[in-house]
């Protein structure tokens, strides 16, 4: 009958290094949400002057006559 005892306790032991496990896991990408979301902020004034340039860029190129594309021979 001891082996039920140790059995059950075994379970539990499992269990709750799992659940430490899961805990860090939590942590981790808790942190890891706060790191992104800061790198976020901190892109999005380049981000956009990007944008903007690339919209420039785009709005002064001149228009190229449409061919009948690529043809390989």
């Amino acid at each position: 009958m001891a082996w039920v005892a140790v059995s059950v306790t075994a379970g539990f032991v499992g269990l709750a290094v799992l659940a430490y496990c899961a805990f860090k896991v939590y942590l981790g990408v808790r942190r890891f949400g706060r790191e992104l979301e800061r790198t976020r902020s901190r892109l999005a004034p380049k981000q956009s002057a990007l944008r903007d340039e690339l919209s420039r860029l785009e709005g002064s190129r001149a228009p190229q006559a449409r061919e009948d594309g690529v043809r390989s021979s």
